[in-house]
């Protein structure tokens, strides 16, 4: 069961679809990525990893970020002070929309895989300064990857600090609302940070093994995280991991997830392993085309769906 081979045939069959999608270009740097590019690495409990394309590939977590940072603020401050700034709630919308804000009162982001939540999640990072934060958002990265190597991408997080028109809207209505009081360079330039993060996909596995063993670490043997933290979150990925296009990768994957803009699909199948997956084409919903293709044919063929 997932053998090498196996991993590299399904590899082959999801590239075909990469013709259908297109980089993330609106994010200079990002426009770089070749989209056929593709790599999957599984990471199972006693330590095991199977892979297949290059996956000494680094792929920046985007918005994977938004799961790993909520990790750490409802660590630090409990659920009830989270919910309290951001809901919990589906959207419809694409993920950088303002406009469910507006109608929405009080006027708190429906949830924290939506810019808007993440910004309000990422204000909660406890630290005294933008590099304080960083730092301790990174050592936690770290933790959960196994790996005190992993860094970020400066010319990533430039990038996107330099063309975040949108996301720095959305702080000033947030700022408005009440929702976030800190000064609004100061917070993009620690939220690009955080999205500039950078791994390759087995690191992006490990981190999908320690949601999938509720929050502990078996090949550490320490717990992470709270178990709670770590069934809210994989809830999260099911509701809201894959953008406003979550209910149906639901009902034909069934795995929960999450993605970002560079490609990259953090995946946790519960009690089992982690699933870190690298494709740059994506969709017209932000997600992976070829990636999705990927999960689609291993929960198929595996039966991976947790519903």
């Amino acid at each position: 069961m997932y053998t090498k081979l196996e991993l590299e045939q399904f590899v082959k069959q999801a590239k075909q679809y990469a013709r259908y999608g297109k980089v993330a270009d609106y994010i200079p740097a990002l426009g770089k990525a070749n989209p056929n590019d593709l790599s999957i690495a599984i990471y199972t409990p006693d330590g095991s990893v199977i892979d297949a394309g290059d996956t000494t590939d680094k792929v920046t977590l985007q918005s994977i970020s938004k799961i790993i940072a909520l990790a750490l603020v409802l660590t630090d401050h409990g659920e009830k002070k989270v919910f309290q700034k951001v809901g919990m709630e589906p959207t419809g919308d694409p993920f950088h929309s303002i406009a469910k804000l507006e109608e929405v009162q009080p006027a708190k982001p429906l949830n924290p895989m939506i810019n808007a939540g993440a910004l309000a999640v990422t204000h909660m990072i406890n630290g005294a300064s933008v590099e304080e934060r960083f730092w301790r958002l990174l050592q936690f990265v770290r933790k959960l990857a196994g790996n005190p190597e992993i860094s970020y991408s400066k010319e990533v997080a430039k990038s996107e600090f330099e063309t975040a028109f949108l996301n720095r809207s959305l702080c000033y209505f947030l700022k408005q609302h009440g929702i976030i009081n800190e000064d609004v360079e100061e917070l993009m330039d620690l939220y690009t940070k955080q999205c500039a993060i950078e791994m390759t996909c087995v690191d992006l596995a490990r981190i999908g093994l320690v949601f999938a063993m509720d929050g502990r670490d078996p090949l550490a043997g320490e717990q992470i995280m709270p178990p709670d933290v770590a069934r809210i979150c994989k809830t999260f990925m099911v509701t809201c991991g894959m953008y406003n296009a979550s209910g149906e990768f639901a009902i034909k994957i069934g795995i929960p997830a999450k993605s970002g803009v560079s490609g990259g699909i953090l995946a946790s199948v519960p009690g089992r392993f982690g699933i870190g997956i690298f494709g740059p084409a994506l969709d017209d919903k932000g997600n992976s085309i070829t990636g999705m293709k990927l999960l689609e044919l291993l929960s198929q063929t595996y039966s991976l769906s947790i519903f």
